[in-house]
């Protein structure tokens, strides 16, 4: 899936598929495989510097590859789309809003701990074994692109990129996250509670854990009875208190209560305690899995 974060950025894909003729060869793409050049031009009835016009169009907005390969007559062009999926967002970010943004994959954390059902996994394999919390401190925990336990934590150092005279005035967190049920139950509550700068900031209670289709990144080698994708989830931490989602709040702690200037070692810890009522566990997608292609998506906003 191809994610536009704004009108803007997408404007070239707009273009492109402003001209019906384009819009019938990507069908063609996506109902008949990969394609010959010559074969969409037959199809099409086109001549060939047509297609090529139009195969320039879809190329340069990224919605194709075109690959070069031999034949018994020379080399052909084999046309693939790219994406079988786009999500484009239509709202605009705000303007004049000072912030700084980092991305931070998912197998980063600083420290764990974790209990069974668990397992984690890079984009092209198992890190050791199922069920094993040991892997979860192998060196390559850092390339992970999936991680899920029954219940414990996981804590982040988040970079700290306030500099002197800069105040913190919001602080907010986006990952996509769900349950974690033996292979996937979708009605499966769990509590999952988020902590800043060692303060308690509050709870979201996941639904379940998601299984019943494969998630947009998620790679082919991946079991299809094991869950797939999650729910893209924002915390913010503001002025007015700590929210999901921009309007459910979830505690009255302020941005202000977390005391973070430009000296603090700001981190983050997403934990499923065993005593809480719903211990339903937890599973985190990052890039490589689920619906989403992002780790911990880190924005801190500031005044002078």
């Amino acid at each position: 899936m191809k994610h536009y974060k704004s009108l803007r950025e997408a404007e070239l894909v707009f273009k492109a598929l402003s001209a019906p003729m384009r819009v019938r060869i990507m069908e063609l793409l996506y109902e008949d495989g990969d394609l010959k050049m010559d074969d969409i031009a037959r199809k099409l009835k086109l001549t060939n510097s047509a297609i090529s016009m139009h195969m320039d169009k879809l190329l340069e907005a990224g919605l194709i590859d075109i690959l070069t390969v031999p034949g018994k007559r020379g080399n052909s062009k084999i046309c693939k789309p790219r994406f079988d999926h786009m999500l484009i967002d239509m709202r605009p970010e705000a303007e004049n809003i000072d912030f700084y943004e980092d991305d931070i994959p998912v197998g980063a954390y600083h420290d764990c701990k974790v209990s069974p059902t668990c397992g984690i996994a890079t984009p092209s394999g198992i890190i050791g074994e199922f069920d094993a919390p040991k892997y979860f401190m192998f060196p390559n925990h850092y390339d992970a692109g999936v991680f899920w336990f029954g219940d414990g934590f996981v804590t982040y150092h988040l970079p700290n990129r306030l500099k002197a005279g800069e105040r913190l005035t919001k602080l907010e967190l986006s990952f996509e996250i769900s349950s974690e049920y033996p292979g996937y139950n979708e009605d499966y509550p769990s509590d999952i509670y988020f902590e800043i700068a060692g303060v308690n900031v509050g709870k979201w209670i996941s639904p379940g854990d998601y299984g019943a289709r494969r998630g947009h990144f998620t790679p082919e080698w991946w079991p299809v009875n094991c869950n797939q994708y999650g729910l893209l989830k924002s915390l913010s931490i503001t002025e007015e208190g700590t929210f999901i989602d921009g309007g459910n709040k979830i505690s009255d702690v302020t941005i202000d209560e977390l005391g973070i200037d430009y000296t603090s070692v700001l981190t983050f810890r997403i934990s499923v305690p065993k005593d809480t009522v719903n211990c339903g566990g937890m599973t985190l997608f990052g890039k490589g899995f689920g619906d989403y292609d992002q780790g911990i998506l880190c924005r801190e906003y500031y005044a002078l």
